[in-house]
């Protein structure tokens, strides 16, 4: 009997699907130099580089959009008093295929994002579809820290003080018809600013998309700091998506349209490989990956394994919303 690897081996951190289209153009670009090279790892190492070495990149600090904005406490139980992870791990080890596959990518191509001004398109079944900036949305909420664990499909986590303010506040100031049932949430295209999106590893932009009670829950975020400080481009500024109970590819980047929907939206990782990313994404350790075990993770910037936890600790607040759903088929 062939045991399943206790953590991903490094060929894994990037999805089989999108590793073996990455081998592709590689080949195609003049850099492939047959099988023995991807196999004896020296393409694994190239693209998984940052998921080992030590960070070489400096995290720029400039002038914060977000300071003078109202604060307010956010609910106590929601928090989690674990360690948080460190500012530096948070910022340079980061999944955000528009600016990189390797996980020191992104913090190094970030600072060709522009982040000001910046827009969000409303639209759908809601009262009035237009353009709002997103300095006019943050005035009307407070925003609020909450520390969250997030957990990755790829079997690490981290702890993480994001800053903003409830999906759910938004999605009700925009007065939904009754036929809105699904929130879609849309990243920016622009190869220019993000030039992951010239090659073809995903079908672009990058879409993610909630239930309406899923996107309505109290715990839901649109998050547009982290340590108290504006997002910075590798982590998805100015505006993301933070959904703590489920795994982090639901955590849409860089938004720029909101679509209020009835009919079941297309979501980029479930198009791309539905047999290994379902529409729900909750975190599962009852559910494997189709090449790894969920049962346990790797905390950045710690030691050793730790078992996952069902919706990776916060089953109490969220494990009524399924309670009609076989968890292991809707995955």
């Amino acid at each position: 009997m062939k045991l399943r690897p206790k953590e991903p081996p490094s060929s894994e951190l990037t999805p089989e699907k999108l590793y073996l289209r990455r081998r592709e153009w590689l080949k195609q670009a003049g850099l492939f130099v047959g099988a023995s090279a991807v196999w004896g790892g020296s393409l694994v190492a190239l693209m998984n580089r940052g998921a080992a070495d030590p960070p070489d990149v400096e995290v720029p600090v400039g002038p914060d959009p977000l300071a003078g904005r109202a604060r307010a406490e956010p609910p106590a139980d929601f928090d989690t008093d674990e360690p948080r992870t460190p500012f530096e791990k948070v910022t340079t080890h980061n999944n955000y295929y528009e600016l990189g596959l390797r996980k020191t990518d992104p913090a190094r191509h970030a600072g060709s994002l522009r982040t000001r001004p910046w827009t969000l398109e409303v639209g759908g079944e809601l009262a009035r579809p237009r353009r709002l900036d997103l300095d006019e949305v943050l005035g009307w909420f407070a925003l609020e820290e909450r520390v969250y664990r997030m957990r990755c499909v790829e079997a690490w986590s981290m702890v993480i003080p994001w800053l903003g303010f409830p999906l759910g506040a938004l999605v009700k100031r925009l007065e939904p018809t009754s036929r809105a049932r699904y929130v879609e949430l849309t990243t920016l295209m622009d190869p220019e600013q993000l030039p992951g999106q010239r090659d073809d590893v995903l079908p672009w932009p990058y879409v993610e998309a909630l239930r309406m009670d899923e996107a309505m829950h109290p715990l839901t975020l649109l998050a547009v700091g982290l340590y108290g400080r504006a997002l910075p481009g590798q982590n998805g500024a100015p505006l993301r998506l933070v959904v703590p109970w489920k795994y982090g590819f639901k955590g849409v980047k860089s938004i720029v349209r909101l679509r209020l929907v009835e009919e079941w939206p297309r979501t980029t990782w479930n198009e791309a490989a539905p047999d290994e990313y379902g529409f729900y994404a909750n975190v599962n350790p009852a559910v494997d990956h189709p090449r790894w075990s969920q049962a346990s993770e790797r905390r950045i910037g710690e030691s050793g394994r730790r078992p996952t936890l069902p919706f990776i600790g916060y089953a109490e607040h969220v494990a009524g919303l399924y309670a009609d759903l076989d968890l292991r088929r809707h995955f």
